[in-house]
């Protein structure tokens, strides 16, 4: 029977955009393990606020997120599940996303 590493926050990091990056907040939390040298996330919280483009969801314009046991994706207060590939590739996806969001809102 193996044991399963126990898990510790990877990441935690937020970022206070300029207004004239968008405005609003991103946030980062990544929680898993290391195994055999490479790194297994096994929960992760993505979050892009910013109450001007929206102020439902506590502001949330978008997110990603595997909390109540699947994988998914708020967009302006709806929630959507999301194949899973990698937590990379959603780490790509919610980058890429949250830019195009910042340029049709009128930011850099």
């Amino acid at each position: 029977m193996t044991k399963t590493p126990k898990e510790t926050l990877l990441e935690q990091e937020r970022f206070e955009l300029k207004p004239k990056s968008g405005g609003g907040l991103l946030s980062y939390e990544v929680w898993g393990y290391q195994e055999q040298g490479r790194t297994v996330v096994t929960r992760y919280n993505l979050a892009y606020v910013n109450h001007a483009i929206h102020r439902g969801d506590n502001g949330r314009v978008l997110g990603f997120d595997n909390a109540h046991g699947y994988h998914h994706r708020h967009y302006m207060g709806k929630v959507t599940p999301v194949e899973f590939e990698s937590y990379e590739a959603t780490l790509g996806r919610f980058q890429q996303e949250w830019l195009a969001i910042v340029k049709s809102a009128g930011g850099k």
